[in-house]
């Protein structure tokens, strides 16, 4: 592989009769068919101008097995997302190649292929996902994600300060809005910790609508947030406080 890999072309390739041909890299082509992938990369100009033994196709898959198992290495990934492939002839890439490959893609396919995948799961008959008339969803974040200690990394989120001194592994902040019948994603946001959970929230308004009744948990209920949830249409039911809550004793 070079850095020819890379340049942008608009010209669709037929790879009939490759080994990847069928996209068919184990269970993620029934929920991520290879045409829409295929139609990611077009648009984010990502089809590679002529077939390398790992096309930009496979690196896709490739980075989606990677979300699935992230406690192995990149490998071992490889071999679990081609072992469905038995009796072809699949390349064995180095950890180099499989570096490159990831690299060669970028992150625009990802993206695009998520904002399309992202959307309500529930039909309206599916049971446990509505109240009246309205699609329940809620806000979910999670500020404990921990990522390699890599310089861009620390660059970007920082490290947790203790009375110890820095944490370990720089700490990134995630938040995602999802259907609560289904826990289909809807959209997500990331960054440092140090934002609050509801900045990361108030990103993700714009995917709330007048069909939705969005579930806040306390901290999401302050004045400013809710006007600005009111305004997308959408209806929201705050948590209430606690009515039993008593002062803690130290005897």
């Amino acid at each position: 592989m070079d850095d020819r890999s890379a340049v942008p072309c608009r010209t669709a390739l037929s790879v009939e009769g490759d080994v990847f041909a069928p996209g068919h890299l184990g269970e993620l082509t029934q929920v991520v068919p290879f045409e829409l992938v295929d139609a990611v990369l077009e648009e984010t100009g990502r089809t590679e101008c002529r077939l390398w033994i790992l096309p930009s196709r496979v690196g896709v898959y490739f980075v989606l097995a990677l979300g699935l198992f992230g406690h192995v290495g990149a490998g071992l990934v490889w071999r679990k997302l081609t072992h469905g492939l038995s009796g072809l002839v699949v390349p064995v890439p180095s950890e180099k190649a499989l570096r490159d490959l990831r690299r060669r893609i970028g992150v625009a396919p990802l993206k695009a292929l998520f904002e399309t995948l992202a959307v309500p799961l529930a039909q309206p008959s599916t049971p446990g996902v509505r109240y009246r008339r309205w699609r329940t969803v809620a806000f979910d974040g999670c500020g404990s994600l921990k990522v390699p200690d890599h310089e861009r990394n620390r660059n970007w989120l920082g490290k947790l300060q203790s009375r110890l001194g820095p944490a370990g592994y720089p700490t990134m902040m995630l938040m995602a809005l999802v259907e609560t019948g289904t826990r289909g994603v809807l959209g997500a946001a990331f960054g440092p910790t140090q934002t609050s959970e509801t900045a990361y929230a108030a990103r993700l308004l714009h995917l709330l609508d007048r069909d939705m009744l969005l579930l806040a948990a306390r901290g999401f209920d302050s004045h400013y947030f809710l006007e600005a949830v009111a305004a997308t249409g959408s209806q929201f039911l705050p948590a209430a406080a606690p009515t039993d809550a008593r002062p803690s004793s130290r005897y």
